[in-house]
């Protein structure tokens, strides 16, 4: 079994810190263009980058997991890739993805100045352990304002509810009862149209509720990979 971790809108393998030091067979990766190559613009582009870099290393009996982008990533790859998958986990994510207004302004504004990320509308850092977020601030200003922009106007034309009965692998929908950006109400959708959903709802956590409640997500993780 391979267990894949999968980042959000902008952001970086380091997000997953607390999940690949307790899964220590686990990979977490970088999608292209974060920052080397090219990012894609609509999250099938990324779908299909990732189909391609989990066929290169002939990886078997996977599971996919991943945030908001990464969660979009991992249901619609169950969707036009199901083989070999043995389960997805959608973190903080749904099947409709669209984007608040002023996200998408102030990276149009950080464009131009990207010091302006430091100062990105995102107070969900504040529950996350401040070593990480001054890791995951600076790979962000790595990959650049440009790059946050493009995954999130990618997740905001993202729409596969239409789909989801396509899926037919085991799903473990994970979010934190405080999620502004993806509620608890986008898990219990899966759950509602995906034949074998469960979902956790985690009190207290936000839209990083993997880096704020490490020991219940991987808790839960491992329940699920060892009875999907």
């Amino acid at each position: 079994m391979k267990l894949i971790f999968i980042h959000g809108s902008g952001g970086s393998k380091e997000s997953w810190y607390y999940q690949t030091k307790h899964f220590t067979s686990s990979e977490a990766i970088d999608l292209p263009g974060h920052p080397i190559g090219e990012p894609s613009s609509s999250i099938e582009g990324y779908v299909d980058w990732l189909h391609g870099y989990i066929c290169d290393r002939g990886y078997k009996d996977i599971v996919l997991a991943g945030h908001s982008l990464g969660g979009g990533i991992v249901l619609l790859y169950a969707i036009k890739y199901p083989q070999n998958i043995k389960g997805i986990i959608p973190v903080g994510s749904g099947a409709k993805l669209r984007v608040h207004p002023m996200y998408l302004e102030a990276l149009e504004k950080a464009i131009a100045d990207p010091e302006l990320l430091e100062d990105f509308p995102d107070p969900t850092y504040d529950l996350i352990n401040l070593e990480l977020v001054k890791t995951l601030r600076r790979r962000a200003l790595e990959n650049g304002p440009g790059v946050t922009l493009n995954d999130m106007l990618a997740c905001d034309k993202f729409n596969i509810i239409d789909r989801l009965s396509e899926i037919q692998v085991p799903t473990l929908a994970i979010c934190g009862t405080e999620d502004l950006m993806t509620p608890p109400k986008y898990s219990d959708y899966l759950v509602d149209k995906i034949n074998d959903c469960r979902s956790l709802i985690i009190p207290g956590g936000t839209h990083y509720v993997f880096a704020e409640k490490p020991d219940e997500v991987n808790k839960a993780i491992e329940d699920f990979i060892n009875d999907p």
